[in-house]
């Protein structure tokens, strides 16, 4: 790289305004996901009770957002390297609130399904392109933490967005979580439109028709000097496509982080789908055991920023497995607790703390995992792929609840994702810019 390349620029230069807006609108969007994905969970209670469905089958209405989550994110990370990261960001907005509406229209389990499939898409696509979006707008000082940022908005959306559903379901009802979400994530759009410009990393990459023009235009708008030029993209270059992930340099890191990623969001989205029902199925009140749920998602948001903070002190793989190991024994504890809501609140805040500071980890691992030009495509693999433990685990959970097998044992069957998890990460050796598997270069 010469020292006026643009990508050169924003990861040495000092963050400006702009670009911590830009990453304060990531931390938004990461909210909106994260309500829009556990509206479901805040809305299952009134749902089962309007319905009369049982658990078995709540369970499979709980995981049909994410099966559109695991599609949308392998499919539309690689949408986001071919046509660029701030279309890709508009377009699942405008998924996201359609599919939220349309869920306020559903007259059977079948309907509210399909609808929460389609909203999954979009989801699942802004997961992959906020992702690199940090990884690209922030200069490389500041990036680790800045994702840890970043991820924090998923709970603290959950947190904040479930405190305040939970009092509009009693007077309301359920499909009230819904419009609450699809109006939240219509007015992001604007903000979205007028405040992100496109990805000079991927602008530099792919250099369009006028790109010089458009990465001084980018940078310009980040309140960062412009080029004269740009670097020339090498022939070895313009042959490498979104199919890397699977090359031999990185096939192996995209298959273990992914299994790390499975494993323990197996474990996490138990109790994200499952509190408000267990709760309620201990006698405690649809709005309490909702408030519940919420207040563990704060503890989440908690968890995400200390884990960003001891990044700077402790190695990213060994504080991540340690969190993996806690949050494993955490999920276990929950399940042995006694019906005391004031336990269980303690109990799911901290499960919620250890869980999201697990998920930091293993998302500033893909970001370093990946070059820029598979980087919305390797994150999305990863995450599509992962979203399977996500779809599996309410279900398992609910089969295993249906079956009386008692919530100590199920808790205990659950926390084992996370545990196996730690376990394959121990695998992964850290490299300087990248993680690699032990004997690989």
């Amino acid at each position: 790289m010469t020292a006026t390349d643009p990508r050169e620029i924003i990861d040495q230069s000092k963050m400006t305004t702009a670009q911590i807006v830009v990453v304060v609108l990531t931390v938004l969007l990461n909210a909106m996901d994260g309500f829009d994905v556990l509206s479901i969970a805040f809305a299952s209670p009134g749902i089962a009770a309007e319905w009369g469905i049982d658990r078995a089958e709540l369970g499979i209405v709980l995981s049909m957002e994410l099966i559109g989550m695991a599609f949308g994110s392998i499919f539309l990370g690689g949408v986001a390297d071919k046509i660029g990261r701030r279309p890709t960001l508009l377009g699942c907005l405008i998924v996201m609130a359609a599919g939220m509406l349309g869920a306020t229209s559903a007259s059977s389990p079948v309907i509210l399904s399909a609808w929460r499939v389609f909203t999954g898409l979009g989801i699942g696509g802004m997961l992959s392109a906020t992702n690199a979006v940090v990884g690209e707008f922030t200069s490389k000082k500041a990036r680790a933490l800045c994702i840890s940022i970043m991820v924090i908005g998923y709970p603290l959306g959950a947190g904040f967005g479930g405190l305040y559903a939970s009092s509009l379901i009693g007077p309301y009802g359920w499909r009230s979580v819904f419009y609450l979400g699809a109006t939240a994530t219509g007015l992001l759009l604007p903000l979205l439109y007028f405040t992100v410009p496109e990805s000079v990393h991927w602008l530099t990459r792919k250099q369009p028709e006028g790109a010089l023009g458009l990465v001084n235009n980018s940078l310009s708008k980040l309140g960062l000097p412009t080029v004269t030029s740009l670097p020339v993209i090498t022939a070895d270059d313009k042959k490498k496509s979104i199919g890397d992930i699977f090359s031999p340099a990185l096939i192996a890191t995209t298959v273990t982080v992914t299994a790390v990623y499975f494993l323990h969001i197996l474990t996490f989205y138990f109790l994200v789908k499952w509190t408000p029902q267990i709760l309620t199925m201990m006698k405690f009140s649809p709005a309490g055991a909702g408030t519940v749920l919420a207040l563990a998602n704060l503890g989440g948001a908690a968890g995400g920023a200390v884990f960003g903070v001891l990044t700077a002190r402790f190695g990213l793989k060994p504080l991540t497995v340690t969190i993996l190991l806690l949050n494993a024994v955490a999920v276990a504890t929950f399940g042995r607790s006694p019906a005391d809501l004031t336990t269980l609140t303690w109990l799911a805040i901290i499960v919620g703390f250890c869980g999201n500071a697990a998920i930091s980890g293993l998302y500033s691992i893909v970001a370093y995992a990946f070059p820029t030009h598979v980087k919305a495509t390797g994150t999305g693999f990863v995450v599509g792929v992962g979203r399977g433990g996500a779809v599996l685990s309410p279900i398992l959970a609910g089969y295993l609840l249906e079956a009386e097998m008692g919530l100590p044992t199920v808790a205990l069957i659950m926390g084992i994702g996370s545990l196996l998890a730690a376990f394959v990460l121990m695998t992964l050796k850290m490299g300087s810019s990248q993680p690699t598997l032990k004997g690989k270069a």
